[in-house]
């Protein structure tokens, strides 16, 4: 009898461990979890994400607003009301919203501001999806259900028995304007609210249309109900629209938007919407994230580990937004933020070049080339209309953050194969950006005089974060000379950026191994404290902008003192206790406190300019180290819940780290057309080109275990080096690696193995 117990418990114990092993996966959409990083505040962030309700790349989303108009942090996991549901197109909470305004049902006592109409919720009740969205608010009695297209939603009420339902559509502050037309069951109206990066004339038009005619019409200015006017313009306006309702009924609304015309606004309704019902606009939409979804299968991971996959997944797929639309002819046209006219074209927002372009965009050449193409030819319609390229768009041009990283974006995309745009005009955006100071600190280079004299950013002549801007001026440099070379630009121009490229040796400290800011005279900044964050670098300190030198790695080893002393200081990183000197912020911001508690030592897996240091050990001759960490970060810093991430999502590049390492290899060095190999998490990877090929990575025996590689076969030849190229994947194939609990110490030490170096690649 005790045998029998012992075998069942066995066979039970095996069963379990199978199980949690998801095999084959058919419907990726929904093993996303939009709430994913929700649970974030100024303080601390989890991911500082919302649940987008949207459709891949939407010029709109969607959101339930738990905090007051204007407040960044829209929707918060923590919160126990909703004020409302939002239309937005923020990128982020610390660069705020645009083209905002929202929809709430109410009942009983008219209430219309913005306190007095939230709702008590419970995440029990709420079912968020990125194509679906449902909650119940219970004030109300009314469950809202919303589900998107491109430019337009549908939503739909379920209200109970009542005399007094309402719907307020809130146009926000800082200027807008509403009209409710009864007879046609429809209002109308414009927002002005944007946090900057437009014109003067931005609005934001829409037109919203009901299934059930009006038993009740006014408008409200502020917190005033307008009398005898359906029609308003002020700083704050809305519209109330009132039914009686039986108990279970559904009022339903179709609503668009447009940056161009109220005539626009209709026309993206017409045809994005027209007489669809909700279930089919939300299977429309669940189809399209699924297409996309679908693009990257994965296999043999557990049901953690696939939340985790899709839901980061979901993230690289928003950003940036389709600013653009479709007129009565079915051209691209787009309102430019940038001078305010209305013009033919492709455009995007929504995205910051200083995160975007270590792994964001590189993943989207790879996956999704054909949605790049289309950025690509948004960002000559950018230069074009604002002079520069913008590194940070939201949805002009935004003074924040540092370096000229379009030249990563342009060069990176050109150089893995995107064709069908104008290169030459993006060539000289590169160029221009390169040599001039914009508009704003952000744009082009601040500093540039001094960088194309001296070969860095002085610390002395009040430019901040001049030791960050030198480092990725050097590597924004390398992009510019891989692109003239392709281009087969001019022998001297070519090696005009060449030469600039290496600008990152000023900035080397012999005695402390790292990199130091440098006065113009020549000489180091002094005191140093390499723990001292902001200063001469950028949301970071010493320890981490010291390997931004993503083309040149080997030279960075050498200047440290070799592959062995290289490898102990990217060792030092993890082994050095997260002690920091928060005094040129004053306090201690959120990205130092998400490096203290992580515990791992001076790693800011949160913020990204370390991102990439983890793969470093392959230019070390030490693979296994680089294998090892990559699981211990996919492991503990990610999972599919509201306190998911380390730190800011920043646009889908924090999510597109864990894409990649969890496929088993990164893009540290974007241009240099290589991916430098990690391990894989899942024991099966495969993607599905846009070329028509498959590309696999297959691991059989990993485990939480076996994360070292053994062995590595690469279409069924012994494989030894460190790295794959974007041109072997684009051709279809299979990466197999042999797994194993031990590391491999032989594996991946040969110089010939290391990854791609300019000084040890270009001749």
């Amino acid at each position: 009898m005790k045998r029998t117990i012992i075998i069942l418990l066995v066979l039970i114990y095996c069963s379990k461990a199978f199980a949690q092993q998801v095999a084959k996966i058919t419907d990726p959409v929904e093993w996303v979890n939009p709430l994913m990083g929700t649970d974030s505040k100024h303080s601390l962030s989890n991911g500082n994400t919302y649940p987008a309700i949207a459709v891949p790349w939407g010029m709109n989303f969607w959101v339930p607003q738990s905090n007051v108009m204007g407040n960044g942090w829209a929707y918060q996991y923590s919160a126990d009301k909703i004020r409302g549901f939002k239309q937005t197109h923020q990128p982020s909470p610390w660069m705020n919203d645009y083209g905002q305004f929202s929809i709430m049902p109410v009942t009983g006592k008219l209430k219309f501001d913005q306190d007095e109409r939230a709702s008590w919720f419970s995440h029990k009740a709420e079912t968020a999806k990125p194509y679906y969205y449902s909650v119940y608010l219970a004030d109300a009695d009314v469950t809202t259900e919303i589900t998107p297209t491109e430019r337009a939603a549908q939503f739909r009420f379920t209200f109970p028995q009542t005399n007094d339902g309402y719907i307020i559509i809130d146009a926000f502050d800082k200027g807008s304007y509403i009209k409710i037309i009864p007879k046609e069951k429809k209002i109308i109206g414009y927002t002005t609210k944007n946090s900057g990066g437009v014109t003067d004339n931005f609005k934001n038009y829409f037109v919203i249309y009901s299934n059930k005619p009006f038993a009740f019409a006014h408008t409200f200015h502020g917190k005033q109900l307008a009398k005898d006017t359906i029609e308003l313009t002020g700083n704050h306006v809305g519209a109330i629209v009132g039914f009686k309702t039986a108990k279970g009924e559904k009022v339903e609304l179709k609503v668009a938007s447009s940056f161009i015309s109220f005539e626009q606004a209709e026309l993206n309704l017409h045809r994005e919407i027209g007489n669809k019902t909700f279930e089919t606009t939300q299977s429309e939409a669940k189809k399209a994230w699924n297409k996309e979804l679908s693009k990257i299968e994965v296999e043999g991971g557990s049901i953690d580990q696939i939340r985790t996959f899709y839901s980061c997944m979901y993230r690289t797929l928003q950003f940036p937004q389709k600013h653009y639309e479709l007129d009565a002819n079915g051209k691209v046209i787009h309102y430019s933020p940038y001078n305010g006219k209305v013009l033919p074209g492709y455009l995007f927002a929504g995205t910051g070049f200083w995160d975007t372009f270590r792994a964001l965009y590189p993943f989207l050449n790879l996956v999704y080339p054909s949605i790049n193409k289309e950025m690509q030819e948004g960002l000559i319609n950018a230069y074009k209309e604002g002079g520069f390229l913008p590194e940070w768009s939201s949805p002009g041009f935004r003074n924040v953050m540092v370096g000229n990283n379009s030249a990563s974006i342009v060069a990176d995309a050109y150089l893995k194969g995107l064709r069908g745009y104008d290169i030459n005009i993006l060539y000289q955006a590169l160029k221009h950006g390169a040599n001039n100071e914009g508009p704003m600190d952000a744009v082009g280079r601040k500093g540039v005089e001094y960088y194309n004299t001296l070969g860095y950013v002085p610390y002395d002549v009040k430019i901040n974060e001049n030791a960050a801007r030198t480092l990725e001026y050097a590597f924004d440099d390398f992009s510019i000379y891989k692109l003239a070379k392709a281009l087969n630009r001019p022998k001297e121009e070519q090696d005009l950026y060449a030469k600039r490229s290496q600008n990152f040796r000023n900035l080397f400290d012999p005695e402390t191994k790292l990199m130091r800011g440098k006065n113009k005279d020549g000489s180091f900044q002094s005191p140093f404290n390499p723990y001292k964050w902001g200063d001469a670098f950028t949301e970071g300190n010493s320890w981490h902008y010291s390997w931004s030198v993503f083309h040149d790695v080997k030279n960075l080893a050498e200047l440290m003192g070799g592959k062995a002393q290289f490898a102990k200081m990217l060792d030092s990183v993890f082994t050095t206790p997260p002690i920091f000197d928060d005094s040129y912020y004053g306090g201690v911001i959120h990205e130092i406190r998400e490096m203290q508690i992580m515990n791992m030592g001076q790693y800011a897996h949160g913020n990204q300019p370390i991102q990439h240091m983890i793969y470093l050990y392959n230019y070390a001759a030490q693979p296994w180290k680089t294998q090892y960490w990559v699981r211990q970060v996919l492991d503990r810093f990610y999972k599919a819940t509201p306190d998911g991430y380390c730190g800011d999502e920043d646009n889908g590049q924090t999510s597109a780290w864990y894409v990649f390492s969890s496929m088993g290899f990164y893009p540290v060095c974007p241009g240099s057309n290589q991916y430098v190999l990690g391990a894989p998490l899942f024991k099966k990877v495969t993607i599905q080109l846009e070329n028509g090929k498959t590309f696999t990575i297959q691991a059989p025996e990993n485990s939480d275990k076996n994360l070292y590689i053994k062995n590595a076969l690469f279409n069924g030849n012994s494989y030894t080096k460190n790295w794959i190229n974007h041109f072997e994947v684009m051709k279809g194939g299979n990466l197999l690696f042999e797994m194993n609990a031990a590391p491999n110490l032989q594996k991946g030490t040969k110089p010939e193995d290391e990854p791609y170096s300019f000084s040890k690649d270009e001749k």
